[in-house]
C-alpha cells in the first residue's frame, strides 16, 4: 500500500475505476463511495469499530465487493492547522492499513466535514436518533466529495496543458 497525494492519485486512475470515502472515529468508520465516473459521492453503512484486525477485514471485504480502486481517508487537523491525536490515530490506522492491503490511501484534509455533514442533515429534516447513525457516513461522503472536486479540477488542468 502506498500513501498518496491527489496529485499522484489523479495520475494512476483509470478511467472507470471507483474510490471511497473514510471519516475514521473512535467508535465508528464512516464510509461512501464514488460511482464509477468519480463525480458523486454516496453514503454508505457505518463500520461500527471493533479491534483492528476485524476493522481492516470489514473493510478490505468491502473494497473487493466495491472494486475499489483507492481510499481518501479524513485527516482530522485541528482548526489552526496543528496536528493532534485524532491525526496521530488517523496515520497510524493508515500504517497499519500497509501491511494488509496493496490499495492507495489519500489523506484528505476534513476540517468541518462533520459540521456541514451535521448541517445537511438538519436541512433534511433527519431525526436526531438517525443523526447520530448517518454522521460519519455523511461526513465521508463530504470528504470523497472535496477530494472528487479535485480529481475533476485536475483532470480538467490535464486536458487543457498543451503537450510538451
Amino acid at each position: 500500500m502506498t500513501v498518496l497525494t491527489i496529485e499522484e492519485l489523479a495520475a494512476a486512475l483509470q478511467p472507470g475505476q471507483a474510490i471511497a470515502g473514510l471519516d475514521l472515529g473512535t467508535k465508528t468508520i464512516g464510509l461512501s463511495m464514488s460511482d464509477l465516473g468519480r463525480r458523486f459521492s454516496t453514503p454508505r453503512p457505518v463500520i461500527k469499530r471493533e479491534k483492528f484486525t476485524i476493522d481492516a477485514e470489514v473493510l478490505l471485504s468491502f473494497a473487493e465487493k466495491e472494486k475499489v480502486a483507492a481510499f481518501v481517508i479524513g485527516l482530522p487537523m485541528n482548526m489552526d492547522g496543528s496536528a493532534g491525536p485524532r491525526v496521530q490515530a488517523t496515520r497510524a490506522f493508515v500504517r497499519n492499513m500497509e501491511q494488509k492491503t496493496t490499495l492507495p490511501f489519500v489523506y484528505w484534509d476534513e476540517r468541518l466535514s462533520t459540521v456541514a455533514a451535521e448541517r445537511a442533515l438538519l436541512e433534511m429534516d433527519v431525526s436526531r436518533a438517525k443523526r447520530a447513525e448517518r454522521i460519519d457516513s455523511a461526513a465521508a461522503s463530504f470528504i470523497l466529495q472535496g477530494a472528487l472536486d479535485r480529481l475533476s479540477l485536475l483532470g480538467r488542468a490535464a486536458l487543457d496543458e498543451p503537450d510538451a
